[in-house]
This record gives structure tokens, C-alpha cells and sequence, in this order.
């Protein structure tokens, strides 16, 4: 199931892809998941509303500054135009491949008919799509939904819409966008596109485990699967199910030593990256993520954690849990 996977003219180095994820897939964590094992990371979404594009989150998000090729770069909106014109302008700052938002079930972009409530107008969805992909010479990839509710999936009819207007990669989440993350993924609608079209289909949902990779591979038999919550706190996870898949054997975890130290960097990567104050308040989340993944017993820490004001006060709490972690074990 390891495969190598071409998007246009690029081909990656495997078929694991950070999946965009709002304040999430920053530059400091896409880099860092490329270096431990993901095959692309693509941008958080960028609005299309040209408006906003001076504001200093946009300008952040469109920061790609020493990161690995191919950069693959998130936009969401409503009009063809504007997503056209969206398309040019993040390709003529950089991106090498756009993707294109159909699948976020956010009530405030929802509420705006963009992400996942595009899926309930079929014929503005193959508008749009085809706008795009006139707009620019570089691929063009989409993210879905199984479809609005189970009432109503239409992924299938998208996936051949997206196919004809020129799509590249077409990734899909098991769960419609009134499931938003509740329940489980189900991937009989992914292995139904999967025989129907030509292009290569992404399977994402629920992946967090080697194992959980590689069934829902041999189920779908998708191309490549794209993996975000998975990746929250586990960043590593990209080379666990890239050795897995390759040897069908489970990978060493990483030592103590290992995860102090990637949990260290990429704290710090975020402070130079958005400043103290800013940087300080997304690292939150990103620690606690990483606690619940070393050891459960840590969790009552997050909250003194969130209490912390300064970049230095975060790094050496850091190291404090990994002392006293030690410690506790050495006993």
C-alpha cells in the first residue's frame, strides 16, 4: 500500500499528506511534519476575499518561507471569480499547487455558503472548479465531503464534476458535513469514487494508527490517505505509517529525549514565527496535544500550562514535565 504519488508534475515522496487544518497547519508545523515523514502538508485555508488579504494572519498564512516543494496551498470562497482570482494570486506568491476548500464544516464558513455547504449546489460547484483550473497552470486539487448529510451524499457526482473540469487529486472525508467530526469515518463512499474516476483519491478521516492506515487503504484502495487530527500532538505519525506500510512492522517509538526535543522545537518555531504575544497563545494547544500523547497522567498540567505568559516560561515547563517524567519513572 506504500506508494510514490504524482499530483501534476510534482511526485512526492510518499502517499501521506497533512491534511489543512484552520490554525493549525501553520508553517512551523507543516515543516515540521515534512521532516518527519509527510509527503505534502497544505496550507491552512486562505480566504479568496481579496479584502483580507492584507491582514497579518493572511500574510502569515501565505508565509512559505524554506519549505519544502511542492507547497500546496489552501483557498476557500463562493464565487468562481473570486476563486480564480485567488488561484493566480497564491500562485504568483509561491504556491505550486492550490487546493481548493469544499469540505470544512465550519458554521461560520457554512454560514457563508463556502467549505462544505458548496456540496448542496452542484452546478456553482463545477463553476468554480472549472474557473480555477483555467486560472492557472499549475494542478488544481480538491478536499469534499461524503456530501451535506447521510440523507444526501452526492461525493460521487462531485468526484466526476471535479474529474471532467480538470481536478488533479481529489481527497475526501468520510463524514458528511452535518456529521462535522462526530461518530466514525466510513469509507464505502471513498471506495465507490475510487472505482468511478480516473484521478488519484485521497481517504481521510479517523486515520491515527499505522494499522487504521493501512485498512482503510486496503479498503479503499484510495492512492494516499490525508491525515490531520492524527497528526495533532503525534507528528511523527507520517514516518510510523510510512515504515508500516513499507515493512509491516511497527516502528520504535520515539525516545523520551526525541519527543522533548521536537515538542521544544516546534514551540519555539512558533514563537519566532508569530511573535510572543500570538505565539505564546497557539502554542497552547499544540502542548496539550502533545501531553495527552505521552502519558494521560500529564493532562491536569495543561491547565497550569495555559497560564503561562512568556515564550521562555512555556519552554522550561516543557522541560520541567520531561525531568519530572523521568524522575517518576527512574523511581
Amino acid at each position: 500500500m506504500f506508494r510514490l504519488m504524482k499530483i501534476g508534475p510534482y511526485t512526492l515522496s510518499n502517499n501521506l499528506i497533512l491534511s489543512p487544518m484552520a490554525g493549525i497547519t501553520d508553517r512551523p508545523f507543516r515543516q515540521l511534519c515534512r521532516e518527519l515523514g509527510a509527503g505534502l502538508a497544505v496550507s491552512e485555508m486562505t480566504a479568496s476575499n481579496p479584502a483580507l488579504r492584507n491582514h497579518r494572519r493572511t500574510l502569515l498564512k501565505l508565509d512559505h518561507t524554506g519549505e519544502q516543494e511542492p507547497r500546496s496551498v489552501q483557498i476557500v470562497g463562493t464565487t468562481p471569480e473570486q476563486m480564480a482570482e485567488a488561484a493566480q494570486f497564491n500562485a504568483s506568491n509561491g504556491a505550486q499547487i492550490i487546493d481548493i476548500n469544499m469540505g470544512c464544516p465550519a458554521k461560520k464558513v457554512c454560514n457563508v455558503a463556502a467549505g462544505s455547504a458548496l456540496l448542496r449546489n452542484e452546478p456553482l460547484v463545477k463553476s468554480i472548479l472549472e474557473a480555477v483550473v483555467s486560472a492557472v497552470d499549475i494542478p488544481v486539487t480538491l478536499k469534499i465531503r461524503t456530501g451535506w448529510d447521510p440523507h444526501n451524499k452526492n461525493a460521487l457526482t462531485i468526484a466526476k464534476i471535479a474529474e471532467q473540469a480538470g481536478i488533479q487529486a481529489l481527497a475526501i472525508h468520510g463524514r458528511t458535513r452535518e456529521c462535522k467530526y462526530k461518530g466514525f469515518a466510513e469509507f464505502d463512499t471513498i471506495k465507490s469514487v475510487k472505482q468511478a474516476i480516473n484521478i488519484p483519491v485521497l481517504a481521510n478521516g479517523d486515520i491515527t494508527t499505522p494499522q487504521r492506515a493501512l485498512e482503510v487503504l486496503e479498503h479503499t484502495n484510495a492512492d494516499g490517505l490525508l491525515i490531520g487530527r492524527g497528526a495533532q500532538g503525534r507528528p511523527w505519525i507520517f514516518r510510523e505509517i510510512e515504515h508500516f506500510l513499507k515493512t509491516g512492522n511497527t516502528l520504535e517509538a520515539p525516545t523520551a529525549k526525541e519527543v522533548e526535543h521536537v515538542i521544544i522545537r516546534h514551540i519555539s518555531d512558533l514563537h519566532q514565527f508569530y511573535g510572543e504575544i500570538m505565539g505564546v497563545r497557539i502554542a497552547r494547544k499544540h502542548i496539550a496535544w502533545y501531553f495527552s500523547h505521552i502519558d494521560s497522567s500529564l493532562m491536569p498540567l495543561v491547565k497550569e500550562s495555559f497560564l503561562l505568559q512568556e515564550p521562555q516560561q512555556q519552554i522550561d515547563f516543557i522541560t520541567k514535565v520531561f525531568n519530572n517524567n523521568k524522575k517518576h519513572q527512574a523511581a
